[in-house]
């Protein structure tokens, strides 16, 4: 199988002046074939007409801008090339961390260096296959000239045309059905045949029997139906080898770390079970050490070992707090469940870690280090793992040729009808603890019945429920206080609503009438019925007067006040000055009829505007008089004071 890697050398898929140049390495086997540099377009021909297994890349934004870039050129791809993305999937990996994995080192400034690389990672299973088509295709058979204008043989010509899509439309359908493709067609019939033809297929564009054809007149297109995101398949299905530290009890502890020492894993729960370790390991990759904290591994915790044939690991004797606490010191530890658990896998990862450092430097470049590595644990030497690697290299999804496999010799064969065994050995331990666990359940449950029971009694006379109940009693008066006020302030609303919508309506001026002109009256009232901007009041009797009750009317922002009866000249004359300072217009209801009813009033918006516009007439008199008193008085203060001076320096 070939295998095309590639590299940017220069220039960028984003740049609309300098598209990129690739370097090409081809692989075929172990041997490279060929090296050049090619562009884009270049790239996709030799894809075509070589149509390698698999198109090896670093990045994917190497060869698109985008998903629909990248999406745009899956499709100009050949269906049998695959595009692998050798750094990874949706997490990715820079492409030194990969190639260390096979002990292969390379100059990440040299582009052909990078694609070597890069092909031979990808021959050895690194990375992820790009996956942008579901299992369905669509072909469309179409026209490939328009019929035009035409002259007197434009009948002619357009029913060659279409017999032509038709015919070749019915030869791609026996196609299919020669295949066994189930299909949907949907025809768009036209004079003489079909203008055009699509054929939905439940299979991808490599299975399709039918290729991409432009002829004179007909033309056949082949697509894939896309996903809604891009997605990411492994190359290789293997998990990754784990070191695990296990601190079984009432409160089970489980830490993971790759053969690096990284932290994969660390969690704990009272409610994990046996059965759930087993599943959240097989979930995190493939354990190659069991460790624990103790000199004698615990029963529980040699299960788990026997369920995935690892080694065991447990320090000489049985490690101190002290030793536990300088060892994860750098971890965050929830309990010191997972800090029993860590300490065990980071003691055994450390035991191990001179054996795996020489191992890396032995390990020819080529074959993956994690394997020599577990061969190591398990008591191999490295010749020995390499020579079992060799032996059993196999091409990337290349299939071995079909051959009798004799179960008594072969020795993998041997090795999975020991983990079988062991499996359902384990299996049997599993359920029957199961059982005992359900039963000692039942017991639990009958037994929290009848306590239950005796507490409910209890309950009924305890002083909690007594002191309950008043607190259900007083929230309850509360409720009735809150509906209380509640309907308070929807008729509140309503006259508000009453009152907006006669002064919309324009017929007659709506008055809120006033009890009192003091400030705890009005404030009474502004919490009752509310007091706006460019509301109208009414007062029939001038009582209790302040000048502070006229600065809250006018920061209220009332349109005017209408007065019933004055109180006397002089207390008339101050309060027409106090209103005039603040700019409220004072009416006197002498100059507008009022019809009074309730707690609301009318006036005539005839009458009303006059008498606006007279207070208004007077007001500019009134304010340039003002300003007259004023410098009269800056005039007169100016002369005592020069008086004064004058008088000094006499």
């Amino acid at each position: 199988m070939k295998i095309f890697g590639i590299d940017v050398i220069k220039g960028s898929v984003r740049s609309r002046s300098r598209r990129p140049m690739y370097a090409l390495v081809v692989l075929s086997g172990n041997e490279i074939i060929n090296e050049s540099e090619v562009s884009g377009f270049r790239l996709l021909r030799m894809l075509n007409a070589e149509k390698p297994g698999i198109l090896a890349v670093d990045s994917l934004q190497e060869i698109s801008v985008d998903q629909h870039d990248l999406f745009t050129f899956l499709q100009a791809l050949p269906p049998s090339v695959r595009l692998v993305q050798v750094t990874g999937g949706e997490k990715k990996e820079t492409l030194q961390k990969v190639a260390s994995r096979y002990n292969i080192s390379f100059n990440r400034f040299d582009p052909f260096e990078e694609a070597r690389t890069i092909a031979r990672v990808a021959a050895l299973g690194a990375g992820a296959e790009v996956i942008a088509f579901e299992n369905s295709s669509e072909i469309v058979v179409s026209r490939h000239r328009s019929p035009g204008k035409g002259g007197w043989s434009q009948n002619r010509y357009v029913r060659k045309i279409h017999g032509a899509v038709q015919h070749k439309a019915r030869e791609i359908g026996m196609e299919l059905m020669a295949a066994g493709l189930p299909y949907e067609k949907k025809e768009t019939r036209a004079f003489g045949g079909c203008s055009r033809v699509a054929f939905t297929v439940r299979a991808s564009r490599d299975q399709i029997p039918v290729s991409t054809y432009r002829g004179v007149d007909v033309q056949v297109r082949i697509s894939g139906k896309r996903l809604e995101r891009i997605r990411f398949r492994p190359l290789s299905g293997k998990p990754p080898y784990l070191i695990v530290g296990i601190d079984p009890g009432t409160t089970t502890a489980i830490a993971a770390l790759d053969l690096e020492g990284n932290l994969l894993l660390l969690e704990s729960s009272r409610q994990t079970s046996m059965s759930g370790v087993i599943e959240t390991l097989y979930r995190v990759g493939k354990p190659l050490i069991i460790a624990s904290d103790v000199h004698e591994i615990p029963f529980s915790v040699e299960k788990i070992r026997r369920a995935f044939n690892a080694v065991a690991h447990t320090p000489k004797q049985d490690m101190s707090v002290e030793v536990k606490q300088a060892l994860t010191s750098k971890y965050p530890c929830q309990n010191d469940h997972e800090r029993d658990a860590l300490s065990a896998a980071l003691e055994a990862c450390r035991t191990y870690r001179n054996k795996f450092r020489n191992a890396r430097k032995r390990v020819p470049a080529g074959y993956e280090v994690e394997e020599v590595m577990a061969g190591i644990v398990r008591g191999q030497s490295v010749e020995q793992v390499i020579g079992d690697l060799t032996e059993k290299a196999v091409p990337v999804n290349e299939q071995a040729p079909d051959m009798e496999i004799d179960a008594a010799r072969d020795e993998r064969i041997r090795i999975l009808d020991g983990n079988v065994k062991r499996l359902r050995i384990l299996v049997a331990e599993l359920q029957e603890e199961l059982q005992k666990k359900d039963q000692q359940v039942i017991r639990l449950q009958e037994r929290l019945k009848k306590i239950r029971f005796r507490q409910d009694i209890v309950m009924r006379t305890d002083t909690e429920i007594t002191r309950r109940d008043v607190i259900i009693e007083n929230l309850k008066r509360k409720v009735r206080r809150e509906e209380r006020s509640n309907k308070a302030l929807k008729k509140r609303i309503q006259r508000m609503k009453e009152f907006d919508e006669a002064l919309l309506s324009g017929e007659t001026i709506p008055l809120k009438i006033l009890p009192a002109l003091t400030k705890e009256e009005v404030k009474a009232f502004a919490g009752q019925m509310g007091i706006r901007e460019g509301d109208v009041l009414y007062i029939s009797r001038v009582e209790g007067f302040g000048k502070s009750t006229v600065r809250d009317l006018a920061h209220a922002g009332i349109a005017a006040l209408l007065v019933g009866e004055w109180a006397g000249n002089a207390v008339a004359q101050q309060m027409e000055v106090s209103f005039r300072e603040q700019k409220i217009p004072l009416l006197s209801a002498e100059q507008v009829r009022i019809v009074q009813k309730g707690g609301r009033g009318a006036a005539d918006p005839v009458q009303f505007r006059a008498a606006m516009k007279r207070w208004k007439d007077t007001q500019v008199i009134f304010e340039k008089e003002e300003k007259g008193r004023m410098l009269e008085q800056i005039y007169q203060d100016y002369r005592t004071e020069r008086g004064r001076e004058m008088k000094k320096v006499g």
